[in-house]
C-alpha cells in the first residue's frame, strides 16, 4: 500500500483510508460486531492504515468496534473521529461547545481503547460557537496529550482560515466524487495554499459510481439515500449518463468503475486520501486495488472532457438536513 501525508501536517497514512460509518450508520442495519471487527482487521491487513469513524456513526457503537478492532495494531495506524452534534445525533443540531469537545474527547478516548486520538474533526461547523474558541480548545487537547491533529469536515473557506490561523489544521473532510465536485471551485485552492490535507467521503458517490445502483434501486427506510434527492428515481435515471461514462473508461483499462472513480480522486492532488467505506471483503479489495490503476495525465483530461458533457441532477442533502452543509 502507498502512503500519503496529510498537507504539511506529517501525518502519513494509507492512500487509501477505510470510511467505517456504514459498518453501523446510514446505510441499514448495522453489520454484526465480529464481522465489523472482521473486516477491519482485513483492511489492516492490506495495507490500509487510516480509518475513520466519529461519535455520530451509532452513537458509540462506531468508535467502540474501530477501537476494537485495531487495539492489537494501534501504534500502526492512525485513527480520526469527529464531535459537533448535540448528544451526538446529527439530526439533532449541532454543538461544539468548548465543554461539549473536551466531553466528546474523553469519551471517545475511552469507546476507542487508546490514550490519543490522532486526528479530531469538527463534524459540522457550529454558527453559534467561534471558529477561535473550537480551535482553541482543540490546541488545549493537543496540548495535553489528547490529540495529535486537527481537522474540520465540510467546512467553508472561511471558517477554513479562521481555524487555520488558531491552530493549523491537518485535514478537511467533504464529499468529493466524480459527481460531486464543488470543492474544486474554492476549497482545494485553499487547502494547497495553506498546507491541508484532504480526505474526501463519499468517493463512490454513496455507491453509485459503482454502477451497481440502476434506475430501479429501492432502498429501505433506515438507509440514508432513501431521503436524498440525488437518488430519487428520476435523478437516477438522469445521471445512467455518468455511469455509463466510468463504465466505458473502466472497460479501456481492465478495470471496475469503482477503481476508476478512486484512481481519478487519488490523481488529483498527491495530499489526497479518499476513505471509501464497504461492509464487503470482495469490495475492500476491489477499491484497494484503485491504488494501483495507472492514470496518466492524458487519462485525466480525457475523463474531464468526457465528465463535461454530463450534469448531474438532483440535491446531495435533503432540505431537512441542510446543517449538514458545509459553512
Amino acid at each position: 500500500m502507498q502512503k500519503r501525508k496529510l498537507g504539511n501536517s506529517g501525518l502519513e497514512v494509507s492512500a487509501l483510508g477505510l470510511g467505517c460509518m456504514g459498518l453501523s450508520f446510514g446505510y441499514g442495519p448495522a453489520t454484526d460486531r465480529r464481522d465489523a471487527i472482521k473486516l477491519i482487521r482485513a483492511a489492516f491487513e492490506r495495507g490500509v492504515t487510516f480509518f475513520d469513524t466519529a461519535e455520530a456513526y451509532g452513537p458509540n457503537l462506531n468508535e467502540e468496534v474501530v477501537g476494537e478492532a485495531l487495539e492489537p495494531f494501534r501504534d500502526q495506524t492512525v485513527i480520526a473521529t469527529k464531535f459537533g452534534f448535540r448528544e451526538g445525533v446529527p439530526t439533532n443540531g449541532v454543538d461544539s461547545r468548548p465543554e461539549r469537545i473536551r466531553q466528546v474527547c474523553d469519551e471517545a478516548l475511552k469507546r476507542l481503547r487508546t490514550d490519543r486520538i490522532d486526528l479530531f474533526y469538527q463534524h459540522r461547523v457550529d454558527p453559534n460557537v467561534p471558529m477561535e474558541d473550537v480551535a482553541n480548545t482543540v490546541k488545549a487537547l493537543i496540548k495535553a496529550g489528547k490529540v495529535k491533529h486537527f481537522g474540520l469536515s465540510e467546512a467553508g473557506v472561511a471558517s477554513i482560515r479562521r481555524a487555520h490561523a488558531v491552530q493549523p489544521v491537518a485535514a478537511l473532510q467533504s464529499e468529493y466524487s466524480m459527481w460531486w465536485r464543488e470543492p474544486e471551485r474554492e476549497i482545494l485552492p485553499v487547502l494547497e495554499e495553506l498546507g491541508i490535507g484532504f480526505v474526501p467521503f463519499s468517493p463512490l458517490g454513496k455507491g453509485f459510481l459503482t454502477g451497481t445502483v440502476d434506475t430501479t434501486a429501492k432502498f429501505g427506510d433506515n438507509d440514508f439515500r432513501s431521503i436524498v434527492p440525488r437518488f430519487s428515481s428520476e435523478a437516477l435515471k438522469a445521471n445512467q449518463t455518468l455511469v455509463v461514462l466510468i463504465k466505458a473508461i473502466a472497460a479501456g483499462k481492465n478495470v471496475t468503475p469503482a477503481q476508476i472513480a478512486l484512481a481519478w480522486l487519488l490523481h488529483r492532488k498527491p495530499w489526497i486520501v479518499p476513505i471509501p467505506g464497504t461492509t464487503k471483503l470482495h469490495r475492500l479489495e476491489e477499491n484497494l486495488g484503485a491504488v494501483d490503476v495507472k492514470m496518466t495525465d492524458d487519462d485525466q483530461i480525457r475523463i474531464e472532457q468526457a465528465l463535461a458533457t454530463v450534469e448531474v441532477q438532483g440535491d446531495r442533502y435533503p432540505s431537512s438536513l441542510q446543517n449538514l452543509v458545509n459553512r
